[in-house]
């Protein structure tokens, strides 16, 4: 009997290791590199067939190659590229769709080549130039591109499999769907409870979707509003299975596996917008590392002559997906007063705050180790600012004022954001000092352009020293 009992136990103890080590690991791997890889593939791919085409043209019309020969893929290419970036050639459905990779190349050749007769008719450049090798050139080209279209189709196989977008079911006891390509999971069995009051809940669903494109959710009934507010927050496009759909032939829906989908989120940037942004980040973070990295060393050493203490303050926050980070900042409390889940916001005269964490808060300079977040990932410099699970509003939880608190993790955070430039920052003694920051935030996600982040940074020098810094 005491054999039987230690299997049991032995056994269970090997299930509850397997379950943890499971939620630990990603549950399947990030396309977003190898659909970035297929699109330089298949651009190095274009620019080659251009090449080649007026390339074998020059050859067959003088039998000899000259350098007034490779002139016309130099002019055509950038003006080629320019409208493929711009027309869907180089896109998720390029990728997935040999016609429409084909279409769209093809429909940007022939833009271009317009485009490019166009100028050298009012430039009068046409005469330095065969009319004929232009024309079998253009030919050419076009058959090489549709060509390299074609066989690209194995590299994106090769390289993203079956479908180039992941896609995540997870079962919460709805109906049971089948979706090709997708990989299935099981709430129970991971864990997974949409409890808007658990950040630790909304970090392991985190931890599960955070290499998925699309995650589509078959929940019973009073559990989909819950889900629908984490998949706001997950930067993802989210769908929740409901039958309804298939009765209403509701807008913003899908019917798949002979269920109908109800489109409840997408993620509020694209790729290209994403690049666009990180590249902004990496190079103005290490920009100011490198020309602040006196003023930092400064106060390091200031902090740690006044009590001994470290010269850090690190604390976890909620940040992009609803996941935990580490956040950095210098300290400008006494070691043993230091909050760490934020429950209780500085006031102006708190005495936790030491004598140079009061000019390092009332100047903002507390917040530069931040640009280390930026620099690994954590954070960006523009986006809503991160807060502790603790944090109050008034007596309540930030997220018991509002459940919409949960969808500003839409994005990564930021080290400043629209609601700083417009001065809803400090402690949050009630309930409207919240959900002013919210609303600001919520306005962010839906009209992020690149220009408006500069914009934003831009605004943030006027309220760097502030009087709710305390």
């Amino acid at each position: 009997m005491d054999a039987s009992v230690a299997r049991a136990s032995g056994s269970l103890r090997k299930r509850a290791k397997a379950r943890s080590k499971a939620l630990r690991m990603p549950l399947m791997p990030s396309l977003q590199q190898r659909r970035l890889q297929c699109h330089l593939v298949f651009m190095l791919g274009d620019i080659l067939a251009i090449f080649a085409g007026f390339f074998v043209a020059g050859f067959i019309r003088q039998g000899v190659v000259t350098e007034s020969t490779m002139i016309l893929p130099q002019l055509v290419l950038p003006v080629y590229l320019t409208i493929a970036l711009y027309n869907d050639a180089y896109s998720l459905n390029s990728l997935s769709s040999t016609t429409h990779s084909v279409s769209r190349a093809l429909l940007a050749l022939g833009l271009s080549i317009a485009v490019i007769t166009f100028i050298t008719f009012y430039a009068r450049s046409a005469a330095d130039y065969s009319r004929g090798q232009f024309t079998i050139g253009v030919v050419l080209s076009a058959l090489f591109v549709l060509v390299n279209r074609v066989l690209m189709r194995r590299v994106v196989r090769w390289r993203c499999g079956v479908s180039v977008i992941n896609q995540l079911v997870i079962d919460d006891g709805g109906p049971s769907i089948s979706l090709p390509g997708a990989f299935h999971v099981s709430a129970q069995s991971f864990a997974l409870t949409p409890a808007l009051d658990d950040p630790n809940a909304l970090d392991r669903i985190g931890m599960i979707i955070r290499n998925a494109d699309r995650v589509v959710i078959s929940s019973v009934a009073e559990r989909r509003a819950c889900w629908s507010i984490i998949l706001k927050g997950a930067n993802v496009a989210g769908e929740v299975v409901d039958d309804t759909v298939l009765e209403l032939s509701a807008q913003g829906a899908r019917i798949a596996g002979g269920h109908g989908l109800l489109l409840v989120s997408v993620g509020p940037m694209g790729l290209r917008d994403r690049i666009q942004k990180r590249l902004l980040d990496a190079f103005v973070a290490g920009s100011a590392l490198l020309a602040l990295s006196p003023i930092m060393l400064l106060v390091a050493l200031a902090i740690k002559l006044e009590d001994g203490g470290p010269v850090f303050f690190v604390q976890r926050r909620v940040g992009r997906g609803n996941r935990f980070f580490p956040i950095f900042k210098f300290r400008s409390m006494s070691v043993n007063r230091v909050g760490r889940n934020g429950t209780q916001s500085a006031s102006k005269d708190d005495k936790r705050i030491t004598r140079v964490g009061k000019l390092i808060r009332s100047t903002s300079i507390d917040e530069l180790p931040q640009l280390l977040n930026v620099l690994r990932g954590d954070m960006s410099l523009v986006g809503p600012r991160p807060h502790a699970t603790g944090s109050l509003a008034g007596t309540k939880l930030f997220w018991e004022v509002d459940q919409r608190y949960w969808e500003r993790h839409a994005l990564k955070p930021g080290l400043t954001g629209l609601a700083q430039v417009r001065g809803y920052r400090g402690a949050t003694d009630c309930e409207t000092d919240l959900t002013q920051r919210l609303y600001a935030d919520l306005e962010y996600l839906h009209g992020w352009s690149l220009w408006r982040d500069i914009w934003i940074m831009l605004l943030t020098v006027r309220v760097v020293v502030h009087s709710r810094a305390f």
